[in-house]
C-alpha cells in the first residue's frame, strides 16, 4: 500500500467512493495509486502535461501494477479528458490562477462532472471566485499544515453557487478571501495563515515606507487596507474562541 503526505490524503479521503477520477497535475501518479489501492475510486486518470513527470508516473503505476485501472496521459490541463468519461476531477499542489485557467480552458469537459476537489498552492479566493460565476457551489473546505506549511483544499459540486455566502455574518468579499467554511470552523490553522500573511504584508508595507512613487503609493494604500483588513479577521476568530 502507497503511503502518501497528509495533504494528498486529505484529499483522495475527499473524493466519493465508487468515482471515476482524472487527477490534473498529476505528478508521480501518488494520489490515482492511493485513490485506487484504498478501493475509493474504481478507475483513475493521471495527467501530466510535461514528458519527466508523465514518465515517473508511467513508472509509478506500472510498480503498483495498476496499469488495468489508472491510465496515464501526456497533455495540458482537461485535454486529458474525453467529455462525460469521469465524476471527480482533481486539481492540485499548483496556484489558483493556474486552477482556475485550467478549469476555464476545459469548462465544456465538466459537464457531467459530480465533484471538483482542488487544492491551490496560492490565490485560494481566485478559485473560489471562479466557482462562484461558472454554477459550481462550495460543498466543503479544509485547511491543514504539514512540514510547516499550510494548504487549503476546496471541494465544489453543480449547485447554487451563492448558497454557502448567505446568511453569513461576513460579506461575500470577505468569504471569498478567507473562505466561508473555513471561517465557520475558525481553526488555529486558519488564524496561523491569517498571522503569517500579515506578517508578510507588513514586511512589504516596511520597504515600501520610503518609495515616493505613484505606483508605490498606491500599493502602500492597497497593503494598509488589507492590513486593517487581516486585523478585523484575527480579531473577530479571538474574540469567538473567548
Amino acid at each position: 500500500m502507497i503511503e502518501i503526505s497528509k495533504r494528498l490524503q486529505t484529499i483522495g479521503d475527499m473524493v466519493k467512493k465508487g468515482s471515476i477520477v482524472a487527477d490534473i497535475g498529476s505528478d508521480h501518479a501518488y494520489l490515482p495509486t492511493y485513490l485506487v489501492q484504498k478501493r475509493i475510486a474504481l478507475r483513475c486518470i493521471a495527467g501530466e502535461v510535461n514528458y519527466g513527470p508523465w514518465q515517473a508516473a508511467v513508472r509509478q503505476v506500472q510498480a503498483a501494477g495498476l496499469t488495468d485501472k489508472i491510465d496515464v496521459r501526456l497533455g495540458d490541463g482537461l485535454a486529458v479528458v474525453a467529455l462525460g468519461e469521469v465524476d471527480t476531477i482533481c486539481i492540485a499542489g499548483m496556484g489558483g490562477s493556474l486552477i482556475a485557467s485550467i478549469l476555464e480552458a476545459g469548462a465544456e469537459k465538466l459537464s457531467g462532472v459530480s465533484q471538483l476537489l482542488l487544492q491551490p498552492n496560492v490565490a485560494a479566493p481566485i478559485v473560489r471566485r471562479w466557482l462562484l460565476e461558472h454554477g459550481f457551489q462550495l460543498s466543503r473546505e479544509k485547511i491543514l499544515e504539514e512540514d510547516g506549511i499550510i494548504y487549503e483544499i476546496l471541494e465544489a459540486v453543480p449547485g447554487d453557487p451563492i448558497l454557502p455566502y448567505r446568511n453569513r455574518d461576513k460579506k461575500l468579499e470577505d468569504l471569498l478571501e478567507i473562505g466561508p467554511y473555513l471561517w465557520e470552523e475558525k481553526s488555529p490553522v486558519l488564524r496561523k495563515k491569517l498571522v503569517q500573511e500579515q506578517e508578510k504584508l507588513k514586511a512589504v508595507q516596511h520597504q515600501l515606507q520610503y518609495a515616493k512613487s505613484p505606483e508605490a503609493e498606491h500599493k502602500k494604500r492597497e497593503v494598509q487596507k488589507k492590513l486593517a483588513w487581516m486585523e478585523e479577521m484575527i480579531a473577530c476568530m479571538q474574540m469567538d474562541r473567548e
